[in-house]
C-alpha cells in the first residue's frame, strides 16, 4: 500500500485562507522581507470576489466619499482597469493569481483544506498546520512562528480551542441600541449570485424541472428584482442560512439557494414584465458566498458603540466606513416590503480598528483577518465587506512582519511596537485616519520647492483628499518638484503618491460601478462600452538628481505608470533631486477640468 506523499515547509508566517484578507496579509507581509506560505481550499484565490461567487469588493468609499480604501486594494483596482477593461472575470482571476503566485517570498498552496494542527505543549500556541492539496492528493504541513486565519469560518478555531463567539448579542452584553433582549445563535446567511447579458434578441428561458416557481412578486417576498434598470443592486437577497448552521449545513443550503436562484430568474423572464426578454443568463454561482460564521474573541471587541462613534484607537492599523448592514436570519423568507429583511444606519465618518481586535486572546501567536475579526454581530456588520476586510488583512501582515522582526508574539507587537506597524502600513499608502504619515526625514530636513503654485500640501502627510482639504499639489507639466538639501546626501529612493481618482469621477464608464474593481450581477452587454482608466493619474514622469558639475542627470524615467504609489530606488549622493511631471492618462480631459493644470500629486519624498 502506497502512502500519499507529506510536504513540510517553514516559514516565518503561515496564512490560512486565500480571499481579499489572506491575500492581502500574505502579500503585504512577504513584500516587507518576511516568508510566507498561503493555504487556501479553492483553485482561485479571491474567496467572495472571485470567478466563483463574484461579489463586488465595497468598503468604507463605497458609501461616504474621499473614504476609498489605498494599499494593496488600490494597487489591484488600477491593474484590473488597465488589463481588464472589458471587467472579465478569467482576467480578474488572473491578477489575483500572479499577485500571490510570483511574489517571491510567498509558497501558495491552493487547492489545499486545512484539517488539522499541532499544539504547543502548554495547548497555547501553534506549531503547525496542515492540509490536503486535493489536485495532488498530497498532505502540506506548514510550521511558522505566527499564523494568521483568513478562512471566513475560522477554521483555527475549533482545531486549537481558540475563543471565538457566533451569533447576536443581548443588549446587556455591550450595551448596542441594535443588541436583542436575549442573545442567541442566529447569522446572516449566505446568497447565491447569477451574472446576466443583455443581447440584441429575445432569449428565452426554460428553467430546470426543480427550480422553485415564483408566479407572483409576492410569491417570491417582494424581493427588489430592479437590477436590469438598476445596475448596482444584484441578488444579494437570493439568502438563507442565518437559521440554521452556515458552516455544516452549507451543502443542503447550496441546494435551497439553487432552486430559488433558478425560480427568481424565471419569474423574471417569464412571469410578468420585468424587461428581461432580451436578458440571458450567463452564470449561477455554485458555491455560496458567506458573510457569517464564527468571529474570533480578541484582546478587544469591536461593538456597535465603536463604528457609529468613529472611535480613534491609539492601536489603530485599519478602518471602516461601510454602513451597518445587518441581513436578518430569516434571508429569503422574509417579507421585503420596506426593506423589512435588513436593518441598515449610514455612518458618516470612518471608524479606527484596533490590532487589539485582530490576534486571539488565548492562542499566543494566532491573528485574524477578513469576517472573523472580534466584533460583536452588529459591529461585524460593517467590518464585514471586502474593502475592510483587505486593509485589516494587510495590517495584519504588516503586524507579522514587525513580530518576525523583534521576535515577539501578536499582543507584545501592539503593546510595545505599534508605532512600527502603523509606519509600515502609512508607507505603504494605507490611510489611517486618526494618524499622521510622518515625512522621510531627509526630505523634511531639505528645502521643498515647486515650480508652479503651491506645494506646501505635499509635505502635510495626507495623502488623499479628506477632511474637506485637497491634501494635494497642482502641477504643470515640466515644472519640477525640487528638494534641496544644504550638503550632499546619499539618496538610496524616491516615494511618490499620484492622484488615482479613489471616487472614479473621471473614468469611461457606468458611474454606478465606477467604484468597485468588478461588476456585480451582469456581463458585460452587446452595447456596453468598456471601461476606462484614470485620467488624472501620473503617466510619465522624470526624477533627476544634480551632479557635481551642476548638471540635471536623468535618475529614473517612465512614460507608461499607471500606480499610485511609485517607490524606486536612486542610490546616488547628490546636493538635489527633483521629479518632473510630463504627462497624465488624459492631459486634454485636465486641462479642460482644471484649467493649465497637469498633474495631481499627493506625496513627493526622497529617504
Amino acid at each position: 500500500m502506497e502512502e500519499l506523499r507529506k510536504k513540510i515547509h517553514e516559514v516565518d508566517f503561515c496564512v490560512v485562507g486565500g480571499g481579499i484578507a489572506g491575500m492581502l496579509a500574505a502579500i503585504a507581509a512577504a513584500r516587507n522581507g518576511i516568508k510566507v506560505a498561503l493555504m487556501h481550499d479553492r483553485p482561485v484565490l479571491g474567496g467572495n470576489a472571485s470567478s466563483e461567487i463574484r461579489m463586488w469588493i465595497c468598503g468604507a468609499g463605497s458609501r461616504v466619499r474621499n473614504l476609498q480604501e489605498t494599499g494593496i486594494l488600490e494597487e489591484l483596482a488600477l491593474e484590473n482597469m488597465r488589463r481588464n477593461p472589458n471587467r472579465n472575470y478569467s482576467i480578474w482571476d488572473t491578477i489575483l493569481y500572479e499577485k500571490v503566485r510570483f511574489e517571491p517570498n510567498i509558497t501558495l498552496l491552493l487547492n489545499t483544506a486545512c484539517n488539522a494542527v499541532e499544539m504547543s505543549e502548554d495547548g497555547k500556541s501553534i506549531v503547525s498546520v496542515t492540509g490536503f492539496q486535493l489536485t495532488t492528493y498530497t498532505w502540506h504541513t506548514v510550521k511558522a512562528p505566527i499564523f494568521a486565519d483568513c478562512s471566513g469560518d475560522s477554521i483555527l478555531a475549533p482545531l486549537t480551542g481558540a475563543d471565538y463567539s457566533v451569533g447576536r448579542e443581548a443588549k446587556s452584553e455591550y450595551n448596542e441600541e441594535f443588541g436583542l433582549d436575549v442573545a442567541d445563535r442566529h447569522t446572516m446567511g449566505m446568497s447565491v449570485l447569477l451574472q446576466c447579458r443583455e443581447t440584441d434578441h429575445p432569449v428565452e428561458f426554460t428553467p430546470p424541472k426543480w427550480a422553485y416557481t415564483f408566479a407572483t412578486d409576492e410569491e417570491m417576498n417582494n424581493k427588489p428584482h430592479t437590477m436590469l434598470q438598476d445596475l448596482n443592486t444584484n441578488f444579494y437577497w437570493i439568502e438563507l442560512g442565518g437559521m440554521q448552521d452556515t458552516i455544516h449545513d452549507t451543502e443542503e443550503l447550496r441546494d435551497e439557494l439553487l432552486k430559488i436562484a433558478f425560480g427568481c430568474w424565471d419569474h423574471m423572464k417569464n412571469h410578468g414584465d420585468h424587461g428581461a426578454e432580451n436578458w440571458d443568463l450567463e452564470w449561477v454561482g455554485f458555491l455560496p458566498g458567506k458573510r457569517e460564521s464564527r468571529r474570533y474573541m480578541g484582546d478587544y471587541v469591536l461593538t456597535q458603540n465603536d463604528v457609529e462613534n468613529g472611535t480613534a484607537f491609539p492601536d489603530e492599523v485599519a478602518y471602516g466606513g461601510w454602513q451597518i448592514d445587518n441581513h436578518l436570519p430569516g434571508g429569503f423568507f422574509m417579507k421585503s416590503a420596506g426593506g423589512a429583511h435588513l436593518q441598515k444606519r449610514r455612518l458618516t465618518e470612518p471608524y479606527g480598528i484596533p490590532f487589539r481586535a485582530l490576534y486571539s486572546r488565548n492562542i499566543d501567536n494566532l491573528m485574524f483577518a477578513g469576517r472573523n475579526i472580534s466584533a460583536t454581530h452588529i459591529g461585524f456588520s460593517t467590518t464585514r465587506v471586502m474593502g475592510t476586510c483587505g486593509v485589516v488583512g494587510q495590517a495584519v501582515g504588516s503586524a507579522a512582519v514587525v513580530a518576525t522582526r523583534h521576535g515577539v508574539l501578536p499582543r507584545e507587537v501592539g503593546q510595545k511596537y505599534i508605532g512600527e506597524v502603523q509606519s509600515i502600513l502609512m508607507e505603504d499608502d494605507c490611510w489611517l485616519p486618526h494618524i499622521r504619515r510622518p515625512i522621510a526625514p531627509l526630505t523634511a530636513n531639505a528645502r521643498v520647492s515647486v515650480g508652479y503654485g503651491d506645494g506646501s500640501a505635499l509635505l502635510n502627510g495626507l495623502d488623499r483628499r479628506v477632511w474637506g482639504s485637497d491634501n494635494g499639489y497642482y502641477g504643470m507639466a515640466d515644472r519640477p518638484i525640487t528638494v534641496t538639501f544644504d550638503e550632499k546626501k546619499k539618496v538610496n529612493s524616491f516615494r511618490l503618491v499620484v492622484d488615482s481618482d479613489l471616487d472614479r469621477e473621471y473614468i469611461e464608464g457606468n458611474p454606478n460601478l465606477m467604484t468597485i474593481p468588478m461588476p456585480l450581477f451582469f456581463a458585460r452587454s452587446y452595447n456596453n462600452t468598456s471601461f476606462g482608466f484614470p485620467t488624472c493619474l501620473l503617466k510619465a514622469f522624470r526624477v533627476e538628481y544634480l551632479d557635481d558639475a551642476g548638471n540635471w542627470v536623468t535618475a529614473y524615467e517612465t512614460n507608461s505608470n499607471y500606480m499610485r504609489l511609485i517607490r524606486e530606488e536612486l542610490n546616488v549622493e547628490t546636493t538635489a533631486v527633483r521629479l518632473i511631471p510630463l504627462a497624465t492618462w488624459g492631459s486634454a480631459e485636465l486641462y479642460h477640468t482644471y484649467g493649465s493644470v497637469q498633474a495631481h500629486i499627493f506625496a513627493f519624498e526622497v529617504r
